[in-house]
């Protein structure tokens, strides 16, 4: 039997019906529809979902043993269960003194290794730890995944508050990225952070030797001014780095959920060790309100069930995330990563296949750039969109909430928008009033017609702050965490990642004319004999 199969007959009966008569129905629907968290309101009144649509849900989330796996994930056991490793990562914002793993307490290593963070961070901020020309005037993070998305994602998101270096990120192995991050940085004021847990991986230190070389050309011992990000000590220590400027984190630790660990060690020498503890405490927060609040009351509960109830029960199959600020520009593109990276699977635990679809597609840009975008399909396409909208009530810049008003106002009335639509007798009546008539006059108002009907939910918080910041990322990892467990995957390796990067390393000597490709594709074989062309 399908888990699904409630839901899915459930949702048979109500498909068709307009969210806007819900409202009509009950006039507390928006207050019973939505849910609190300390800074963080979450609205989702503006869905299908009924009173027994949810009672279903919060039953699936009962029945698929949430409960226990949340528990189970925060006492450190193996919940990982085809790499064979624990999921901690909240134990890097945990406020507890024990969390043992294998029978050992993990947390005396884990704060270690924060105020070796914090020393250095405050030294490259005072000026205590220098560049071979003075003072480090920019930092380059080089990394990829979640060594990447997570700090570059939270530097921006808190840039108002950014009072140290310039922070700069590279990922890709493309060289234009590192040719163009470097361009007009003093090698002599410049640290690079090399961020690889194995010290291995092929993008990141691939860019790392050709920053070492960028800065070799100017300083006589590049090795000083750069620090690791890894566990492999044995490999930083080759490349140069001393043991003092390697700081190191368990396996237990996946890179996409890896900010609060030595991951964010650039945002912490951007904002300063006291605001990247305020970030820590507000993930912690979080955390504590998932341990406790009831079901029906637990933001990432219930936002993992409407996510659930719009793709796996309503066949909906891509979400937006729409911020309605500027400075989580990067948050979708974070957020795809933790979603699809996660739960993008096509087996369950016990490795049989799954009999309904995993994780949505996941994509978004913040507002109101959406809107002079994709917004159009979003409201006239032929495929229904479900929306997230994410909005601060105050912005950052005094001198500018004018602007800020007009930002929140745009972001609720694309909710309504997407609630009410247009009818055709709307349309109608305003193409009317502009003097057409007769078919011209019907031709018209059908392309004004907005379907309305379409799903939103609405999270809001006070304001973007380090500590709303590290509340918002926990929120959405503990979602995912719950739409793995009532799927039934393992949200918590990546398989998929793997192959890919197997059959480059088999590719390169192919375009190097090293190797005659045998076995390969005919097209491979083709596009791989015309790039060779092209190099000469």
């Amino acid at each position: 039997m399908n888990r699904f199969d409630p839901l899915l007959s459930h949702a048979a009966t109500v498909k068709d019906r307009h969210i806007l008569d819900l409202f009509a129905a009950d006039p507390s629907r928006a207050e019973s529809f939505s849910a609190e968290a300390g800074p963080f309101l979450f609205d989702y009144s503006k869905t299908n979902i009924d009173a027994d649509g949810m009672a279903l849900l919060l039953d699936l989330a009962a029945q698929t043993g949430v409960a226990a796996r949340r528990d189970a994930m925060f006492s450190g056991e193996k919940i990982n269960e085809t790499e064979g490793r624990a999921v901690l990562h909240t134990a890097w914002r945990s406020v507890e003194d024990s969390i043992l793993v294998d029978g050992a307490n993990v947390m005396p290593a884990l704060r270690d290794t924060r105020a070796r963070m914090q020393e250095f961070a405050a030294a490259v901020r005072e000026g205590r730890y220098n560049g071979q020309g003075g003072t480090i005037t920019d930092v380059v993070n080089i990394g990829i995944g979640g060594s990447d998305l997570g700090p570059a994602m939270a530097s921006l998101a808190c840039a108002a508050f950014a009072d140290g270096p310039k922070l700069h990120f590279v990922s890709n192995v493309d060289g234009a990225h590192i040719h163009d991050t470097l361009a007009g940085l003093d090698p002599e004021t410049t640290l690079v952070v090399v961020a690889s847990k194995t010290f291995t991986t092929i993008e990141t230190m691939t860019n790392a030797e050709s920053a070492r070389r960028w800065m070799a050309e100017v300083v006589t011992e590049p090795a000083k001014q750069f620090a690791a990000i890894s566990s492999a000590t044995d490999r930083t220590a080759t490349f140069g780095i001393p043991a003092e400027r390697v700081f190191g984190f368990e396996d237990w630790v996946g890179g996409r959920y890896s900010v609060w660990s030595p991951i964010g060690l650039s945002l912490m020498i951007g904002i300063g060790p006291e605001l990247f503890d305020q970030f820590l405490s507000g993930a912690a927060a979080m955390d504590a309100h998932f341990r406790t609040a009831p079901f029906a009351h637990n933001l990432p509960v219930l936002l993992a069930l409407v996510g659930l109830w719009h793709n796996q029960v309503l066949g909906h199959a891509t979400r937006a995330v729409l911020p309605y600020e500027q400075r989580l520009a990067r948050l979708p593109a974070y957020l795809q990563q933790l979603e699809m990276e996660s739960n993008g699977k096509r087996v369950a635990m016990d490795g049989s296949d799954l009999p309904y679809h995993s994780g949505p597609v996941v994509w978004g840009e913040p507002g109101t750039n959406g809107q002079h975008a994709f917004y159009q399909l979003i409201h006239q396409g032929t495929r229904v969109v479900p929306c997230e909208f994410i909005v601060t009530a105050n912005g950052l810049e005094p001198d500018l909430d004018h602007q800020h008003l007009l930002l929140m106002a745009n972001c609720l009335a694309q909710s309504e928008a997407l609630l009410r639509g247009r009818s055709l007798a709307e349309a109608t009546e305003i193409m009317r009033a502009k003097g057409l008539e007769g078919a011209e006059l019907d031709r018209q108002a059908r392309h004004r017609v907005f379907p309305g009907n379409r799903p939103s939910t609405t999270l809001m918080f006070d304001q973007l702050t380090p500590a709303t910041l590290g509340g918002l990322i926990a929120l959405y990892e503990h979602r995912v965490f719950v739409e793995g467990v009532v799927l039934g995957i393992n949200s918590f390796d990546q398989w998929g990642v793997e192959l890919g990067k197997e059959l480059a390393l088999a590719l390169a000597p192919v375009l190097e004319g090293t190797s005659d490709g045998a076995g390969k594709d005919g097209s491979t074989l083709q596009l791989a004999a015309r790039i060779r062309a092209l190099r000469g």
